[in-house]
This record gives C-alpha cells, sequence and structure tokens, in this order.
C-alpha cells in the first residue's frame, strides 16, 4: 500500500478522534478531510465508521475502571444493574431509528443544506441551553450514577435527531441532557457510555453490511485509521473534562455556526463534495 495513504489515514483518525466527543459534529469533519484528502468512493465512507471504535476505545480505555466495575457487579449490586439498564434505554431510541431510517438519511438528507443547517441549528440551541444554565438552570443530576431510566430514555429520544447529518450525536446528548436537568460533567460522561453501544453498533452493522468491499489489504489503512483515532480521542476526551468543569459550550456554539456556513460556502463554489 502507497505510504500516502497511511497518512492519510492517520490525518482520517486524528480528526475523527479530535471530533467525536466534542459538540461540533465529527461527520461533517470527515466529510470535509475526506475531500481535501481526496479520499471517496464506498470504502472510505465504511472507513469512517469503522475508525469511530478507536474513539469509542478511548472511552473505554478511560473509564476501565467503571466499566470494569459495573461488570463485575451486573450479577448483584443494584448501582451497576441502574447503570447498565440506564445506558441501554438511552442507546436503543436511536439505534432503532437508525435501523429503520439509515438508507433515507443517507440517500436524502445526506445533502449540504442539511448538513450546515444542522451545524447551525445545533449551534443555537448550544446558545439557548447555555443561556438557561446562566439564568439558574435547575440541575438535579450531578452524577451518572444518579440518572434514572426515565432520564436516560429522554436522552436517548433527543441522540436520534443526531441521525441527521450535521447535528453531531455528542453535541445533541450533552446539550439535551442539560436541558433535561443534568450538570455540564454528568451530561457530558453520560454521553460518553452512550456513546460506547451506538458506535460499536453502528460499526459492526455497516461492516456486516459492506464486508464485501474490505480485503486483506485494507488491514494497514484501516489500523492506521483506528490506532490515531484512540490515541487522539484519548487526548480529547481528557481536555474536555477539565474543560467543562471551568467553561461552557458556548465557544463551540460559535464554531458550529462559522462551519456550517463554510460548508454552504464550498459547497455553493463546489469546492467539497459534501454527498459522494
Amino acid at each position: 500500500m502507497d505510504f500516502s495513504f497511511l497518512i492519510k489515514a492517520a490525518i482520517m483518525g486524528v480528526v475523527e478522534g479530535l471530533t467525536e466527543f466534542l459538540p461540533i459534529s465529527s461527520t461533517g469533519h470527515l466529510i470535509l478531510a475526506a475531500s481535501l484528502l481526496d479520499l471517496s468512493g464506498e470504502k472510505i465512507k465504511l472507513f469512517e465508521v469503522v475508525i469511530q471504535t478507536g474513539a469509542i476505545m478511548a472511552i473505554v480505555s478511560l473509564y476501565a475502571a467503571k466499566l470494569w466495575e459495573t461488570l463485575v457487579g451486573l450479577p448483584t449490586q443494584r448501582q451497576a444493574q441502574r447503570f447498565t439498564v440506564n445506558v441501554l434505554v438511552g442507546f436503543f431510541p436511536a439505534a432503532l431509528a437508525g435501523v429503520l431510517f439509515i438508507d433515507f438519511i443517507k440517500g436524502v438528507l445526506f445533502n449540504p443544506v442539511v448538513v450546515a443547517m444542522g451545524f447551525i441549528v445545533g449551534g443555537l440551541v448550544i446558545l439557548w441551553a447555555e443561556h438557561l444554565q446562566k439564568k439558574g438552570a435547575r440541575v438535579h443530576i450531578d452524577d451518572v450514577d444518579n440518572v434514572r431510566w426515565q432520564d436516560a430514555l429522554k436522552v436517548g429520544l433527543v441522540q436520534c435527531t443526531a441521525l441527521v447529518p450535521g447535528v453531531s450525536r455528542s453535541g445533541a446528548t450533552i446539550i439535551g441532557a442539560m436541558l433535561l436537568g443534568f450538570n455540564r460533567k454528568s451530561a457530558t460522561e453520560f454521553s460518553f457510555f452512550l456513546a460506547i453501544p451506538m458506535l460499536f453498533g453502528a460499526a459492526a452493522y455497516d461492516i456486516y453490511k459492506n464486508h464485501d468491499l474490505l480485503s486483506t489489504a485494507d488491514i494497514p489503512f484501516f489500523t492506521v485509521g483506528l490506532v490515531v483515532s484512540w490515541l487522539s480521542a484519548w487526548v480529547c476526551v481528557k481536555w474536555l473534562l477539565r474543560f467543562v468543569g471551568h467553561h461552557t459550550f458556548v465557544p463551540f456554539a460559535w464554531y458550529r455556526i462559522a462551519f456550517g456556513g463554510l460548508i454552504l460556502l464550498t459547497a455553493s463554489q463546489g469546492w467539497v463534495d459534501w454527498v459522494s
């Protein structure tokens, strides 16, 4: 395999790792990066989904103690059972909607106007949520262990909006949770945990449907993307947890609005193909 392709895989891994858990939509950034790197085709779309598992491994490694404690305690400990149920309840709505509507989403909603509006509207919602927080919106969940199944279900329903390209799974779940009474840290961490089954499931489903696209020659390309995504996501998540302890999400809102404008500009000028 040409060494330049491995460099491109590494760049895509960095983009995925740095954007997956920030409320800015990894999908839009991966589309832009792939276009700039002259990567296209169905195999690249599969690659973009698969390297999400690298980002998820960052969550698994950072929260290994929490996840192991939950797994060991699942047969007997009420808290472990409650946590597991909450994650599954939050995961189910978007998983079901994804299976039912994925062909419609890919065939109809992947266009520059929808992607741009996803970015811009998402940015405006973040500004609204932070405005409510500043006014003293009631917070009744300050730890992921205090989440009720009803709260998890509501966040899971909000996560369904992230099926629209440009909305951002992290943005939908974090900001949705904040609007439902989570503080920033618990909203961010619950979003992380919901990502584990969501992104692993999406990758497994896409690999199952498109395994005929893969060959042994693709192993280096996919491996580099996975490993780099893992490492860059690990750094990003560590930074984000420190950031939310002292800052709001307002900078991400303005970034989203600006990026949405960039999408409309590049699409109108034909600089980036936001569909293929």
